[in-house]
């Protein structure tokens, strides 16, 4: 079973108001002026001060309650489809629910994570358990402080991230009405998972292994590079067969909202898969790559400003390390 009577009903994200602009990301990073928005089309992006993930999480939980006229009583489970952890246990769902106040509520409270298609693939594998009656109403949350994993020596990789946090609530759709998932699919190709990597704090290097000569194992790596050439072989015939297995084109898609890598993932999405601009969401300029919250913000942000409406067709896209691509086509 591919189509899904599912419904998104509400959507809410929080930024943390410290602020970098671009100039002052130049300065961080001993730049001349001009060169972050060069290269990354990132003016600016927000940084969480003392505030927590699952705080984050929380706040944008409440946005998308209160957007959908609900209460946290009307939730059945609680989901974080985050990319990073606030802490290895407990997961990072049990901490957000904690942060709302509801420690007391017996929610289930899990986490989905595949790094940056970690919203995609928690909203495919809930809305199974919605349509099936298995919980009414699920709450997704992904929340996420890059900036505290950043390596400053990389320069073009810390020029591009933000921290923020998204939510998403999603119910059973009624027989008459056009909300659904269309089509969903993800595919991993290990051979990328090196691309992409924070090597220490598991079970491999352990907390207690870290040292000063050593932190890098502990920061954020990424071969940029390498995996926009990885992406841009692999997503044309991946994309190519999720529209036809939906039974669509791409001009029948009102609205693309992709993972906000990079202004260069950008380009190779629109040039690659034929996208219009009027079709493509694009939020990078003020938010940065803000990883798995990044794809439910351009969604609540497009149902925001009005660029889809009930029943329009929108395609979910993103890549994430693993080496996945993973996406799902739904009629909001």
């Amino acid at each position: 079973m591919q189509q899904r009577k599912v419904k998104i009903v509400g959507t809410g994200k929080y930024l943390p108001a410290t602020t970098v602009a671009d100039r002052e990301m130049d300065r961080r990073l001993g730049q001349p002026e001009g060169w972050t928005l060069r290269k990354t089309d990132v003016a600016v992006r927000h940084y969480a001060g003392g505030e927590t993930a699952s705080e984050m999480g929380g706040k944008a939980a409440r946005a998308a309650l209160n957007d959908a006229g609900l209460a946290f009583a009307d939730i059945d489970c609680l989901v974080s489809t985050s990319g990073t952890m606030e802490q290895p246990i407990p997961c990072t769902a049990a901490l957000i629910q904690r942060a709302m106040g509801q420690e007391h509520s017996g929610v289930p409270s899990f986490d989905i994570n595949s790094t940056c298609l970690s919203f995609v693939a928690g909203l495919d594998t809930m809305s199974y358990l919605v349509a099936a009656g298995r919980y009414r109403r699920v709450l997704l949350v992904s929340t996420e402080i890059a900036s505290g994993g950043l390596d400053w020596n990389d320069k073009e990789s810390a020029a591009l991230f933000g921290d923020g946090a998204a939510a998403v609530v999603i119910e059973q759709a009624g027989e008459r009405e056009k909300s659904q998932i269309l089509y969903a699919s993800m595919k991993t190709y290990s051979q990328g998972a090196h691309l992409s990597e924070i090597r220490g704090g598991g079970s491999r290097l352990p907390a207690r292994q870290y040292r000063a000569d050593i932190d890098k194992e502990f920061l954020f790596d990424m071969k940029g590079q390498a995996m926009f050439k990885l992406a841009s072989k692999l997503l044309p015939a991946f994309v190519g067969e999720m529209l036809e297995a939906a039974g669509i084109g791409m001009t029948d898609i009102r609205l693309v909202v992709p993972h906000q890598g990079s202004a260069l993932a950008m380009r190779l999405l629109q040039r690659k898969l034929g996208i219009a601009e009027s079709q493509l969401m694009y939020i990078s300029r003020d938010h940065g790559n803000t990883i798995a919250a990044s794809i439910p913000m351009g969604l609540h942000e497009a149902i925001v400003q009005g660029r889809i409406v009930r029943g329009d067709r929108v395609l979910l896209l993103g890549t994430s390390a693993g080496f996945s691509i993973g996406g799902i086509v739904l009629e909001y």
